[in-house]
Parts: C-alpha cells; sequence; structure tokens
C-alpha cells in the first residue's frame, strides 16, 4: 500500500453498518444518520439519532449526506528544502472546520468541510471522527485507511481500527465476521488474497440492484491476528510503483470489504385456541439474519504525467487510475447536480461504489492535501472534489432477512421428536384400549342379562301407565259431561272388552259430545239473532218498554259470554280429542314393538276411522283451524285463562308453519297480537311460543318488512336479553336470523340492537343456540356483501364494528356441522369485501379462510374461499408474504 507523500489523493469508506445488538426487527428497515445540512453546523458527526423506516418492505429510506473530511499532510524531505522561502498554500481553521486555499499573497478562498484534520492529528482522532460514525452503523489514503502499526499501535489506520471495533462488538456464539481483499488495476477487479483469481466478475441483483462479487474469497475472522495476517499478505500482492512524486505510488484501488452476520431469533407466534383463554401451542420463533457489509476503499491519486514522469506500462496504468477517478467525478457531479442521468457503468470503480454515492449506504469520504504551493492545482481540485461530495444524498437502510435454512433444521429435529413421542404414546394408547376392550367384554354380557331384566320390567310398568291414563281420561270425561249437563253421556257407554275398545269408544263418545255442543252453540246464535230481531222491533213504551229492553239487553249479555264460553271449552276438547288419538296410537307402537301387537291389533283399525272421521285426513292443527276459525284462535290470546292463552299462541305458532297459512295470520291481526303478547308476557313459556310463531312468519320477506315497522326488532332484542331457557333463545335468535336475510333491514338491524342481542345469545353456548346464531351472521354477511358489490354499502362491515370477529373465527372449526357451515360462509361473505381484509388477517381469518379453501366438505364453499382469496390484492400479497399456497 502506497503512502501518499508527494501528490494529493481522497480515501473513501462506507457501510450499511449499525451496532449489532440496537436491531431487532423482523424485515427489511433502513437507519438514519444525520449530517450537517449546512457544513458549517457543530453538530457531532456521532452524534446522530438512529431511526427505523416506516416501510416494512424497505422501499422508503431516510436520506443522510455523504460526510466529507479534509487531511493535511506536512511537508516531505524535497518540499521542505525546494520551497524553503514560499509560505504554505493552505491555511487550516479546524475550530471552524475550514480552510484558506491562498491563490497569491492577498487574496484566498474559504471552503468548509465536515471535519478538518490538521498534519498534527493522530489517528486515533482520525478514526473517531470520520469513520468510528460509520463503523458504528457499519465501516481514507494510505496511511489513513491501511496502515498496520506494528511498531507504533497509535499509528495504525482506519482498516485496522475498523476491525477492532467490530471484533470488540461481536460474540462467537451468534455471530460470524467474513473478509475479502481486493484491488481494481487496470479495469479488472483481482484478489489480493488470491492472486491467481483475477478477474472477478460484478453481479447486479435484478430486483434490488445491490452489487455483490460472488467469486471473491471469503476469509473468516476470528480475533485481531487473523485480520493483521490478512492485511500483511493483502499488502504483499498490491501493486505499487516508483514515480517522480512517490517511491512507492498505488497503482491500484484497493477495496477491503468486511461481511458481518448476526442470527437472532424473532417474536414467537401464539396460536390461540378456540376459546381464546390458553395457548395449545406456539409456532416456531423466525431465525433472523441480520446482515452489515462494511467497505474500505484506498482510491489511487490521479497523475498529472508531466509531473509524475510515468512512461511505458506505467503510463498505461495512469490513464487508467485517472479514466476511473474521473468517471466517478462526472457521477457525483451528476449526483450533486440532481441530474435525471448518472453514469454509474462508465468504469467498475463507479460500479462498486454504487451503494456509496446515492445509493442506500453511509458513506464517509476524507481527502488528503499538501502544503506545498507547488502543487496548488492538485491542492484545488482535491478540495473542490470533497466540495462536491458534500452536496450528494444518500437514502439508508439496514437489510435483515430470515434464516429459513436453519428453520428448517430446527423444525426437522423437533418434527423428529414429536414422531418419537406420538409413537410412545400411541403404543401407551393401545395398551390401554386392549386393556379397557378385555374388562369391557366381561361386562358386556353382564349389562346385557340386567338390560333384559329392567326391559321385562319396564314393558310391565308401561302396560300399567296406560292403563292408568286411560282410567284418568275417562275420569276427566266424566267431568267434564256433568259439568255442561250431559249426564247420560257414560250412562250409554257401552262396556268394552279391553282398553282398546275403551278408548274407540271414548273417542266416539268425545266426538258425540263436539256435536253436541255445535248443535248447543247454534241454538244460543239463533237465540241471540232472534233477540236482536225482537229488540230492533220493540217500539217506545215508556218506562215499561225501556225495562223490556233491558232485560233483554241483560239476557243477550249472558248469551254472548255464554257463546264465548261454549267456544274456549270447544277448543279445548277438540284439543283433548286429538291428543288422545295421538297417545292411544303412540301406546299401541309401543306395545307392538314389546311383543303385545297381537294383544291390541285391532287397535289401528278403529283409530284410524276416528281420525279420519274427525280430521278427513289432515293435520290436527289444520282441522281445528277449518272447525274454530281463525279470528275466534286469534281472540283466544287474549283470554285471561292462562292456560286457554298459551293453548291458543301454540295454535298460531303451528299454523304459521306452514307458508299457506302465513298471509292470512297478518290479514287477521295476527302479527300484531303476537307481538303485544310477547311485549307484555310474564310467563317464559308463553315468550318462548310466541317467539317461536313470529320466527316462522318471518320467514316471509313482507312479514319481515312489517315487524320491522311494528317495532319487533326491538322487541326481540329486548327479550333477547330477558330470556334465560336456551329453547327460548334459540326462538328469539331464529326470528333475528331470518331478518337478516333481508338487505332492506340491515340498519334497522343494527340501530335497534338486533346485531347486538344476536351475538350476545351465544353466552348461551347451547349448540341449537349457537346455530341460530351463526345462521343470522352468515345472512348478514351475504346481505353485506351483496349491498358492496353493487355499491351501496362502503366502509368496514357491521359485524367486525361490533366485535362480531373473534367469536366467528373462534367457531369456524365448531365441532357441530351446521354451526361450522354457517360461519364459514360467513367469513367468505365478509372477505369478499376488500376493506375488511385488513381487519380479517390481524384477527385470524386469513388462516382460516386458508383452511377453508382446502379442507371444508362442502365443495361449493371451498370454491367460494379460493376464489376470494385470489381475487383480493391484500390477501394474495400476505399469502406470498407468508408463502402460503391455495
Amino acid at each position: 500500500m502506497a503512502c501518499n507523500v508527494y501528490r494529493n489523493g481522497t480515501g473513501l469508506h462506507k457501510g450499511a453498518m449499525r451496532p449489532l445488538a440496537a436491531s431487532n426487527s423482523s424485515n427489511v428497515k433502513s437507519s438514519s444518520f444525520k449530517s450537517r445540512i449546512p457544513p458549517s453546523s457543530n453538530h457531532s458527526p456521532g452524534s446522530a439519532p438512529l431511526r427505523r423506516s416506516k416501510s416494512a418492505g424497505g422501499s422508503d429510506g431516510v436520506p443522510g449526506r455523504v460526510r466529507v473530511a479534509v487531511r493535511l499532510r506536512p511537508r516531505n524531505a524535497e518540499e521542505s528544502v525546494a520551497d524553503a522561502d514560499f509560505a504554505d498554500c493552505v491555511e487550516l481553521q479546524p475550530e471552524l472546520k475550514r480552510l484558506k486555499l491562498r491563490k497569491n499573497n492577498w487574496d484566498s478562498e474559504t471552503y468548509e468541510f465536515d471535519e478538518v484534520l490538521t498534519e498534527f492529528a493522530s489517528q486515533k482522532r482520525v478514526y473517531e471522527v470520520v469513520a468510528k460514525p460509520v463503523v458504528e452503523t457499519g465501516t481514507g489514503k494510505t496511511f489513513t485507511l491501511g496502515r498496520l502499526g506494528e511498531e507504533d499501535t497509535s499509528a495504525r489506520g482506519i482498516m485496522v481500527r475498523s476491525m477492532e471495533e467490530i471484533l470488540a462488538n461481536v460474540s462467537p456464539e451468534t455471530d460470524s465476521v467474513f473478509v475479502s481483499y481486493l484491488q481494481l488495476y487496470m479495469e479488472t477487479i483481482q484478489d489480493l488474497l488470491d492472486p491467481a483469481n483475477d478477474n472477478i466478475s460484478i453481479v447486479e441483483d435484478p430486483k434490488t440492484g445491490d452489487v455483490s462479487l460472488p467469486g471473491a474469497t471469503h476469509v473468516e475472522i476470528r480475533d485481531e491476528q487473523d485480520f493483521m495476517e490478512l492485511l500483511r499478505t493483502g499488502e504483499a500482492h498490491r501493486i505499487a510503483a516508483n514515480t517522480k512524486l512517490n517511491t512507492e505510488s498505488s497503482r491500484s484501488h484497493a477495496i477491503l470489504m468486511v461481511h458481518v452476520k448476526r442470527s437472532v431469533l424473532g417474536a414467537e407466534d401464539v396460536i390461540p385456541s378456540e376459546t381464546d383463554k390458553s395457548s395449545h401451542f406456539a409456532k416456531p420463533p423466525k431465525p433472523l439474519v441480520r446482515k452489515s457489509k462494511l467497505v474500505l476503499v484506498d482510491l489511487a491519486g490521479s497523475e498529472r504525467v508531466h509531473k509524475s514522469g510515468s512512461e511505458g506500462h506505467m503510463l498505461e496504468e495512469a490513464k487508467s487510475i485517472n479514466l476511473s477517478l474521473s468517471a466517478l467525478g462526472k457521477c457525483i457531479n451528476a449526483l450533486a447536480e440532481n441530474s435525471a442521468h448518472v453514469p454509474v457503468r462508465d468504469s467498475k470503480l463507479t460500479r462498486l461504489l454504487r451503494d456509496s454515492f446515492g445509493g442506500t449506504a453511509r458513506t464517509s469520504l476524507i481527502v488528503t492535501i499538501g502544503p506545498s504551493p507547488r502543487h496548488r492545482g492538485e491542492t484545488t481540485s482535491t478540495i473542490l472534489f470533497g466540495q462536491r461530495a458534500m452536496k450528494v444524498e444518500n437514502m439508508l437502510r439496514i437489510k435483515e432477512e430470515f434464516d429459513y435454512k436453519s428453520l428448517s433444521r430446527k423444525l426437522e429435529i423437533q418434527l423428529d421428536k414429536l414422531i418419537a413421542e406420538n409413537e410412545r404414546q400411541q403404543k401407551v394408547f393401545d395398551d390401554e384400549v386392549e386393556r379397557i376392550n378385555l374388562e369391557a367384554l366381561n361386562r358386556v354380557s353382564e349389562v346385557e342379562r340386567n338390560f333384559a331384566d329392567a326391559l321385562e320390567k319396564e314393558r310391565l310398568k308401561c302396560q300399567m301407565e296406560y292403563m292408568e291414563s286411560v282410567k284418568k281420561l275417562e275420569e276427566k270425561m266424566i267431568e267434564n259431561q256433568q259439568k255442561h249437563g250431559c249426564d247420560g253421556f257414560m250412562k250409554d257407554k257401552c262396556n268394552g272388552e279391553g282398553p282398546v275398545s275403551s278408548i274407540v269408544e271414548d273417542v266416539a263418545e268425545v266426538k258425540k259430545l263436539l256435536e253436541k255442543e255445535i248443535h248447543m252453540r247454534k241454538e244460543a246464535e239463533d237465540e241471540v239473532n232472534k233477540l236482536k230481531s225482537q229488540l230492533g222491533q220493540c217500539p217506545d213504551s215508556g218506562e215499561g218498554g225501556g225495562s223490556e229492553i233491558l232485560k233483554l239487553q241483560k239476557a243477550l249479555a249472558d248469551e254472548v259470554r255464554q257463546k264465548k264460553k261454549l267456544e274456549e271449552e270447544m277448543i279445548i276438547l277438540r284439543s283433548q280429542m286429538l291428543q288422545l288419538t295421538f297417545e292411544a296410537d303412540q301406546m299401541r307402537r309401543c306395545l307392538g314393538r314389546n311383543g303385545s301387537a297381537n294383544a291390541y291389533g285391532g287397535l289401528d283399525s278403529p283409530m284410524s276411522q276416528v281420525r279420519d272421521s274427525l280430521n278427513g285426513h289432515k293435520t290436527p292443527v289444520a282441522a281445528l283451524f277449518e272447525q274454530v276459525g281463525l279470528q275466534k284462535i286469534l281472540a283466544l290470546l287474549e283470554s285471561e285463562d292462562a292456560n286457554v292463552r298459551i293453548h291458543a299462541v301454540k295454535v298460531v305458532a303451528n299454523l304459521a308453519a306452514e307458508e299457506a297459512n302465513q298471509e292470512r295470520i297478518v290479514e287477521a291481526g295476527g302479527l300484531t297480537s303476537l307481538l303485544m303478547l310477547l311485549r307484555s308476557y310474564e310467563d317464559e313459556n308463553i315468550g318462548r311460543v310466541v317467539a317461536g310463531a313470529i320466527a316462522n312468519l318471518a320467514m316471509n320477506e313482507t312479514n319481515q318488512e312489517l315487524i320491522m315497522i311494528q317495532g319487533g326488532i326491538n322487541l326481540l332484542s329486548v327479550t333477547a336479553s330477558r330470556a334465560e331457557d336456551p329453547q327460548s333463545l334459540r326462538m328469539v335468535a331464529g326470528a333475528i336470523a331470518n331478518l337478516c336475510g333481508n338487505d332492506k333491514l340491515q340498519t334497522k338491524l343494527r340501530s335497534e340492537g338486533g346485531i347486538k342481542a344476536l351475538l350476545g345469545m351465544a353466552r348461551c353456548g347451547h349448540p341449537d343456540v349457537l346455530s341460530q346464531v351463526a345462521r343470522g351472521i352468515a345472512n348478514f354477511a351475504k346481505c353485506e356483501s351483496r349491498a358492496s358489490t353493487n355499491g351501496i354499502k362502503s366502509g368496514r362491515s357491521v359485524l367486525i364494528n361490533d366485535g362480531a370477529l373473534p367469536w366467528i373465527v373462534q367457531n369456524a372449526n365448531n365441532d357441530s356441522s351446521p354451526i361450522r357451515r354457517h360461519i364459514e360462509l360467513a367469513l367468505c361473505h365478509l372477505a369478499q369485501h376488500e376493506v375488511n381484509a385488513k381487519d380479517m388477517i390481524s384477527g385470524g381469518a386469513l388462516w382460516e379462510l386458508v383452511r377453508i379453501s382446502r379442507d371444508c366438505s362442502r365443495e361449493d364453499i371451498r370454491s367460494l374461499a379460493r376464489r376470494t382469496l385470489n381475487l383480493s390484492p391484500i390477501f394474495r400479497a400476505e399469502m406470498r408474504r407468508l408463502r402460503i399456497e391455495v
């Protein structure tokens, strides 16, 4: 390495290194080092803060100007003799960080730099103010950069001091340091550690533009002694020559590259359980490799041939040096002037220093000048070169990457351990299963014997209960007959043989009683009509006439009350008769399965005849509907008798289950009556049945709007908060779920508390309730997706705003098939609106969508999930980042 005694020159060092322990990011980050923007500022070069870029991908950087320092060398022996009568052409003012360049005895020019170092500045001082800020964030002429200082450690140059700093801050367990030492000679890159490798190619990454030298030798450095040996080897192979200006003139640019790697572990990703109360397992931490590259360049000085006296091959070397330095000067000029084109490809030197000027590295430049007035021209050009370099702005970044190979090895080891543990547990499990099977076989025979005995006892008990129920029913019918003055009903009853004949005769008698009640009702109606006619024809006859009218009105009111009472009793009797028929059929089937079919074989024919004669092969509710009339059934909803009222509600609920009856019920005011009853009920049984009836009516879109208009959404929300019984909650959740499928009710459902009530019912935890909640969420999400596609709605989903997403993700893989199917559909519909994508990613819904696209049992849902993931740019980008394919 040549010593710059007779000429001016520059030294360059650059780096993307920062203190290795300072970064804990998992992606590409940027650091910031603020230089003094006017050069005259008094900020210390090492005092600038380190900051991170806002961009996770590294696309943004932080500006950092190229820092330039100037160092004055003392006069050499020749200059001291030849220029003894002349003053120095340079006057330094280090405290002001500027220098004056004398043109003559009267005129001078002043230049400001980041640092001005006198000829008395120590090597340590040069390192601390120029190189150390770059080494701390990453890491020159030959004396300043490459002096080994073997005899005097205080004379050590920047290279040695930089490596001392690096080795003092690395750990052998997690860090590795590799060094390459190269020279750029006659536009060819040669390896100073392997002289045979004399034509190394420059490779540029087409995506990032990063420059690398894959053919260069990389030597691992473990201590300072290794590095000193490497420098000695490299210096021995560096090309130098004797010129008129310098006895050991460098004929090449020396390049020292230091690569530092640190392996660190990123944060663990915890995968929550379905209840979010604990974590079943955690993803292994991602190993990060934090890479830093420090480049120190000793630039050969430019030569004026008439002064250096270079001839022949040395002349060609001088031309090559001057051409590369000229190309570097052009690049710096273009960058300083913000030119649209920077000619970085004019020289291999500018390609190697691409990151140093206008790139992503932190760069410091030190220029050396001499005091002799004979070399004022060279000193002036060197100072101007430094001034232009100070105008260059770099965008600083630090880069990190994942060590996937290390992660793969750790996962393989972990997998082997898990497989071995699983095999051990499987063997224990198989042994336990075999033991349990043996115990089970021993108990099966005992259980079978006990079951046979218990079955016989249960059969006898069932027969006794049947006979007892028939007896109670007969007593109840006798009481009803006596209550209505039908004393002859039981006297005319024939003595049947066995319980079957008794039941058939009881049903026949109930039918007769109903016919008699109908006849009495008709006679009462005729009597009422007759009294009304008489009342209308009665002339005004003073007090006697008024008295007669009052008697008639009283009699009329009595007849009306009696009529209403008879109607209620008729409905009850009809219901009892149908119930009796049903119980008889059930008993017949039960006894037939237990071997008693022969004894009661004759039951089917007469019972079928009774049902056919009463119902005309129609359902019991339909028969009751036709025989009594809708208006009278609805009127019973307001009965003072609680038993009558709940019976009427059940009839209306069953009628509403058939679509053909719904319109008639609504037209007759049944919906209004049900809502009024829901508003004022006290018995939870009534509330449950009313909610079921409203749920049946809410299956029709027209009825859904009527429910909304009459305040039904608010009533259902209040009922949901009051109810505790799972069956009541299931009915209410079913009603709200039906309303969630109407596009016109979306706003009302949220404003009147329908959505929050639906989510609140999930507290019950009963599978039937959760199924209805999931169905409602799926219906609501589908309507939202349709509205977003048509441009009617914008913004995040109401379900996400109301906090439903965690519950949806938690139950996306529920064991219950209906719940899981509805939740899977809801996730697909939510994901179709792009504005929901980020919330779904952060909430863990992306993993569930990927699972659905792969493992869902229904092909249509799998296809919908795949199509949704592929059409969303946000989902696609996240899956690329996570290396997920669907």
